[in-house]
């Protein structure tokens, strides 16, 4: 099978017309009813069938048409980094704050690093945002927590994250919770906590989780910015649960917070890459997702993730 009889067979069935494609093509009609002879034969079985209307496929033809489209678009993209030289072009990827506080940089560096001409467009946004920006092909890649809207896309279980109930150092909610010892959710029946609104898909699994155990601690806020939750908690005004990578942006993280993990088996947040599907991603879009794949193995194996599990 060659790539030409690809084209000669694409074209065919874009144009409804064997004689029309022969035309655009600048080939014999008869030479190109004898490519497709062949490649039909290869297949043991029939693209093609006429009709008073001209030529339309068959079931079997329809479902190689499709697929060939695929093997031209990326025989033409191979064609084009090959005669670029360096991979150019731009690539938007979305981060969770907290995926962002650990992997943003890293990622940057490492894009920079191996594709200087790839330009990228980095949104660090809610969970349910990112989604709405990939539904809207406004994001190439995203890191999400709920899955559930992916009918088109192409879905990558990456990592799960314990959780910590994290406190002021300085002014503790939560005294009798000593510093990187293991708490139940049950022993936080009476602690102030600031989470997300409802909305965020963190607030709804913890609120689940709190169900199970049988206990509602008090909510002192709700807050939907990362950075202004953080500065709440710092402040003493109450507690959150929330994964490591909320405090990894502090240098002074050990010395502003406190922070012990949530033992209940079942408080974890499991994490996804999320794409357009493969035909839809551009070769720059392609090679980035590769980038932070890598990116996020390297980090969880070296520790520098802390209570991350990569999922294979």
């Amino acid at each position: 099978m060659e790539l030409r009889q690809l084209r000669y067979f694409v074209r065919i069935v874009e144009l409804g017309s064997m004689s029309r494609a022969a035309l655009d093509l600048d080939l014999v009609q008869s030479a190109l009813s004898q490519q497709i002879s062949r490649l039909e034969g290869e297949l043991s079985t029939r693209l093609l069938q006429r009709t008073p209307r001209g030529v339309v496929p068959t079931e079997a033809g329809l479902a190689f048409f499709h697929e060939a489209q695929l093997t031209l678009r990326h025989a033409d993209q191979a064609v084009h980094a090959a005669q670029q030289a360096r991979l150019s072009g731009a690539v938007s990827i979305g981060l969770s704050p907290t995926i962002a506080s650990v992997l943003g940089l890293p990622l940057m560096r490492a894009l920079r690093e191996r594709y200087p001409d790839v330009r990228l467009h980095m949104v660090s946004a809610l969970s349910g945002h990112l989604t709405g920006l990939l539904n809207a092909r406004q994001l190439d890649l995203a890191i999400l927590f709920d899955t559930q809207p992916a009918r088109r896309w192409s879905v990558q279980p990456l990592l799960e994250e314990r959780l910590f109930l994290i406190q002021s150092r300085r002014q503790p909610v939560a005294p009798a919770v000593a510093h990187a010892t293991p708490v139940r959710l049950a022993q936080l029946h009476a602690v102030p906590l600031i989470l997300p609104s409802g909305s965020h898909g963190l607030r709804s699994s913890l609120t689940a989780s709190f169900s199970s155990a049988g206990v509602q601690p008090p909510m002192a806020m709700e807050i939907d910015s990362l950075p202004l939750l953080m500065e709440a908690v710092d402040a003493g005004l109450g507690a959150t649960v929330q994964p490591w990578a909320a405090v990894a942006l502090y240098k002074d993280a050990a010395e502003r917070f406190q922070w012990s993990e949530i033992a209940d088996a079942q408080v974890r947040r499991s994490a996804a890459l999320c794409s357009l599907s493969d035909d839809e991603l551009s070769p720059a879009a392609l090679a980035a997702r590769v980038v932070l794949l890598d990116c996020a193995r390297r980090l969880v194996q070296s520790g520098a993730w802390v209570g991350a599990r990569l999922v294979e």
